[in-house]
């Protein structure tokens, strides 16, 4: 990442702890959500660190902190680590302060609890009593844990919220399995602050630290791209969040808020909200690629009204572009259903801005438009994408060009939407000379689909019969087959690999001749075919008396002939 304010070290958790820094979970950040099985994955880890063969150090991950002055940062990403640590190690305390309760080593333990705690949880102020704490957490959970887990205080049971809960289980369940650990005798004190004090320069993280929100953001896409897991989604709320709030912001507005918010992110899913955010952005404004998405809307977003009509937008938005992604929605017309399965199917998302915007400008008026758009799209989808192969960078550009253009009414009718769409619509001459070439491996399952489903709507346009194409009734055949035996020895074998998955290679079968036909020569299959109920298949048998490269040629560009007429959009229609 050239060009970037941020710096990277390998910190251990004494190291993060020391010299007066001090670390803050922003406000609207999520609350603490950890549960036993992540609990009882830590303490495992933590044990094996100090078996006879255990390894030297624990590996805790990415910590990315925003900062601007290096002692005091905001946590962007590993709050739930950094405070199951601190609840962890108070929990430790509690049984200290059990031990010192019940005169266990009183002096020693009470001296060693106050050293620990200074060191590696904060202090608590002896005149107010108010707790100075090396770690403070959002807004949801920081009373609870200044208030009672800090300075050790009973936990109340009552009146806490479900992150609450979470933080008191976590310190009870910590508690305990130290108190298992090193017991209730003389030395447990000391083998107590051994422990800890081995433990925190055995943890070590690595930490990613960043002066604003843009550059945290550029380290999460970087950081998404190596495969590690991370809430742009949260970074986005934050600031949003931080816009919104001040200090005439009522708690009842920003509890509304949240639970839209929740409820967005619920519907979708925390990973699949950045993709839903750069559709939603595109459907209304000119093309914002994703590396540049935060930075825009940090760059448009910047008042309290910005923001709120934000987070409304994409709440309203949200169930539309779920329903989008989900055929199966009850809102779907049978044919726009259709239109939607083909489009999973073919694996197309560059529509998905431009759908979200027809969607908004013609389903409830003009309905009839926005089906024959849907049809449209997968069309075009079937031509430009899945047959022909080409850029989408191009594809992507016009659609969103429409789809900002329906989205501020300049484009209010099918004829308009339709017109631009002419340009990325692979005329027959391109789209035959492609379908002849085609080859698709079918050892991908959804290449594999994609393949019967072309079989089928060619068969139904050729004998008129509608055969579901997912039924488990009938098999993809390979004529000449994907391991082929000494039968199929004429042809070269260099040139076999390159014919086997070729469309003209490929016929629709039911799954009992399927298995009679197995991998023998064309000669045992022909009259099997001959005897299929697929006109397509039976006309393997009547044509071809071998079957060998030229065959499979001849009959891949008969059906490219026949796909141009099924696949085909009438523009002046």
């Amino acid at each position: 990442m050239p060009m970037m304010n941020f710096n990277t070290t390998n910190s251990t958790f004494r190291q993060l702890l020391g010299n007066g820094l001090s670390y803050h979970v922003p406000p609207f950040q999520r609350d603490y959500s950890w549960t036993e099985d992540e609990w009882d994955d830590l303490w495992q880890d933590i044990l094996g660190l100090f078996e006879a063969d255990g390894e030297s150090a624990h590996y805790m991950g990415y910590l990315v902190l925003q900062s601007s002055n290096n002692k005091n940062f905001d946590i962007i990403d590993g709050q739930q680590r950094m405070t199951t640590l601190s609840v962890m190690i108070l929990a430790g305390l509690g049984h200290l302060q059990d031990l010192v309760t019940a005169g266990v080593d009183a002096e020693n333990n009470t001296t060693r609890k106050a050293q620990l705690q200074n060191s590696y949880i904060g202090y608590v102020d002896p005149v107010s009593l108010v707790s100075r704490s090396k770690l403070e957490l959002n807004r949801h959970n920081n009373r609870f844990y200044q208030t009672y887990m800090v300075p050790l205080e009973r936990l109340p049971q009552r009146g806490l919220n479900a992150s609450e809960h979470q933080l008191r289980k976590s310190f009870g369940w910590f508690k305990e399995k130290i108190k298992t650990r090193i017991g209730v005798g003389d030395n447990s004190g000391q083998c107590f602050a051994a422990f800890i004090d081995s433990l925190v320069d055995k943890l070590f993280f690595t930490v990613i630290t960043v002066t604003d929100e843009l550059n945290a953001f550029k380290v999460f896409e970087t950081l998404n791209a190596r495969g590690v897991r991370l809430s742009a989604t949260d970074l986005l709320k934050n600031y949003l969040f931080s816009v919104i709030s001040s200090a005439d912001t009522h708690e009842t507005e920003l509890k509304a808020l949240e639970e839209r918010w929740e409820r967005i992110v619920g519907l979708l899913g925390s990973e699949s909200f950045p993709e839903f955010l750069r559709i939603f952005w595109n459907s209304r404004n000119k093309l914002v690629r994703k590396s540049d998405l935060f930075k825009t809307i940090r760059k448009r977003i910047t008042t309290r009204d910005d923001a709120f009509t934000l987070i409304r937008d994409l709440d309203h938005c949200a169930a539309i572009y779920a329903a989008l992604r989900d055929p199966q929605d009850g809102l779907w017309q049978p044919e726009e259903k259709v239109a939607l399965e083909q489009l999973a199917m073919f694996n197309v998302r560059q529509p998905l801005a431009m759908l979200l915007a027809c969607y908004e400008r013609f389903f409830e008026g003009q309905r009839n438009s926005f089906t024959r758009i849907l049809r449209g799209i997968s069309v075009i989808s079937f031509r430009y994408n899945v047959i022909c192969n080409l850029q989408t960078h191009e594809q992507e550009r016009l659609y969103n060009e429409v789809a900002w253009k329906v989205s501020d009414g300049t484009f209010n009718s099918y004829r308009q939407v339709m017109a631009v769409l002419q340009d990325i619509y692979p005329d027959d001459r391109q789209f035959k000379a492609a379908f002849c070439e085609k080859e698709l491996r079918t050892t991908n399952s959804r290449n594999k689909k994609v393949v019967r489903y072309i079989l089928f709507e060619i068969e139904k346009q050729l004998s008129g019969s509608a055969f579901d194409f997912e039924s488990a009734t009938y098999n993809l055949e390979h004529i000449l087959p994907e391991n082929p035996s000494s039968d199929w020895s004429y042809i070269e074998e260099s040139k076999q690999d390159r014919l086997i998955y070729r469309l003209g290679n490929m016929t629709p079968l039911e799954s009992a001749g399927n298995r009679d036909v197995g991998n023998g020569g064309y000669s045992h299959k022909r009259p099997i075919y001959g005897q299929s109920d697929f006109r397509i298949t039976q006309a393997i048998a009547e044509h071809y008396e071998i079957w060998d490269e030229h065959k499979i040629e001849a009959r891949q560009k008969k059906m490219a002939d026949v796909a141009a007429g099924i696949w085909r959009i009438d523009f002046g229609a």
